[in-house]
């Protein structure tokens, strides 16, 4: 196909923020205190109402850059991965997962484009279907999270992404479709023709009155492995997303250029 359909993640196919979700289970762990648990619930809170800021958001997130540098991979994705179903799976919007179908069915190649990491975003859109997502990658050496970014995908840097994926496809952007909930994924929405503003916080919703883009409602999240009429298998999982890019999920700033593209090749 010469076009292609590019979803944002939280807020946009499932109801709530992907990362910040994994909160409870790092507490059950051991590897944060109540208190981090307290600033998480907080966090998720103020990100349901939209009130917060660029500011605000910087500042937790390099608190849990901190926090987390030096945990272990592999011991994280095997908490993670117990928990990460149960956590996820009830949250995908119904609305959400009707028009990833009906853009597979029209032939069209699905993307998730999302702010938080690699580790989450891959086993969602697995779930979902999709053929590629863009993520947030965290840097790691000897085994270990370092707490650096490698590639933020937010902001203008998603929008970089898909024009560079879109190149290699072979996708006309002019024929292709994008959904995001947030102000700060304008520049994803005007890169493609067919731009729709979900769920639309009240930057975005004063943004597509006054360039005409249609706005979606989604409010009925529900179990995707239900829906879809089949079991999920386990998936291990990584910290990428589960604390750094929680924080940092729509405010901040890339720290590299670089992007790196998941994708899901059937056979």
């Amino acid at each position: 196909m010469a076009s292609a359909a590019f979803f944002d993640l939280d807020k946009t196919i499932i109801a709530t923020s992907s990362t910040l979700a994994l909160g409870r289970t790092f507490y059950d762990s051991g590897l944060i205190s109540r208190g981090t648990v307290m600033k998480g619930a907080y966090a998720r809170l103020t990100y349901h109402l939209g009130r917060v800021d660029e500011e605000r958001m910087a500042r937790l997130r390099d608190g849990m850059a901190r926090m987390i540098t030096g945990w272990d991979v592999e011991h994280v994705n095997e908490i993670v991965g117990e928990a990460f179903r149960d956590l996820i799976d009830p949250l995908v919007y119904d609305e959400a997962a009707v028009l990833i179908e009906e853009h597979q069915a029209a032939g069209r190649p699905v993307v998730i484009v999302s702010s938080s990491g690699e580790e989450v975003v891959g086993p969602i859109g697995e779930l979902l279907g999709a053929d590629h997502v863009i993520a947030t990658r965290m840097a790691v050496v000897d085994g270990r999270y370092t707490g650096e970014l490698e590639f933020y995908s937010f902001g203008p840097h998603k929008a970089t992404a898909i024009r560079e994926l879109a190149a290699e496809r072979g996708w006309t952007l002019a024929d292709c479709y994008a959904y995001s909930d947030s102000a700060t994924d304008v520049p994803m929405l005007e890169a493609v023709g067919h731009p729709y503003a979900v769920n639309p916080d009240r930057g975005l919703r004063r943004e597509a009155m006054a360039r005409g883009w249609p706005v979606l409602r989604f409010r009925h999240p529900v179990p995707l492995r239900t829906r879809v009429g089949r079991s999920s298998r386990p998936v291990a999982l990584g910290v990428a997303g589960a604390a750094v890019v929680a924080a940092a999920a729509r405010w901040g700033y890339a720290h590299r250029s670089s992007s790196r593209v998941w994708s899901r090749r059937a056979g």
